[in-house]
């Protein structure tokens, strides 16, 4: 059963703390956030590492803990070329990225998840590597999603990794209505 596409604008984290995962965005030093990224992929490792129930939803309207680590190795892929582009273009519009035809077309649930472990590996170190060379005014380069809303490197950073840390806590009250126990 498809998941009923999330029309909310995240972008509120950006000035205070998520009233579901407590994460704090709004105070978030951006030059923690690679080291953030990299801390969210171990966790993701011990998520994929617990095969137990991984690929149940826990709610009609809710991802598998699959497929919510595969959207996560989607979103450092894609904010990854997303910061390229604010790094070496003037204020660039991302293109749209639909989460939910995604999820659909490249099957998350029937993904293997050593393979998704993996790749999420990567393309966090990839991001956190992108993030560590941010120097100086980079900072301030901006970025526009495709619903005109405006980012610099800074909040961008911050915003993004409010989604993988928000989406830990997804996977462990999934699992927790699953009555799946797990070590993280």
């Amino acid at each position: 059963m498809p998941i009923v596409p999330d029309t909310k604008d995240w972008t509120w984290v950006l000035e205070r703390r998520c009233p579901e995962c407590g994460f704090d965005a709004s105070t978030t030093p951006r030059d923690k956030v690679a080291n953030l990224i990299r801390e969210n992929a171990y966790e993701w490792q011990k998520v994929l590492g617990h095969a137990e129930r991984l690929r149940d939803r826990p709610a009609q309207d809710r991802w598998s803990a699959l497929e919510y680590a595969c959207h996560v190795r989607d979103v450092f892929r894609l904010y990854d070329f997303r910061l390229g582009l604010m790094l070496s273009q003037d204020e660039p519009t991302f293109p749209n990225w639909d989460q939910d035809a995604s999820a659909i077309e490249d099957r998350y649930n029937e993904q293997d998840p050593l393979a998704v472990a993996r790749d999420l590996t990567d393309g966090a170190a990839g991001l956190a590597r992108s993030f560590d060379s941010v120097e100086g005014d980079a900072w301030d380069r901006t970025g526009l999603r495709s619903d005109g809303a405006r980012f610099t490197v800074d909040t961008f950073s911050r915003y993004l990794v409010h989604d993988p840390i928000h989406h830990i806590w997804d996977v462990q009250r999934g699992f927790e209505s699953l009555g799946t126990v797990t070590d993280g």
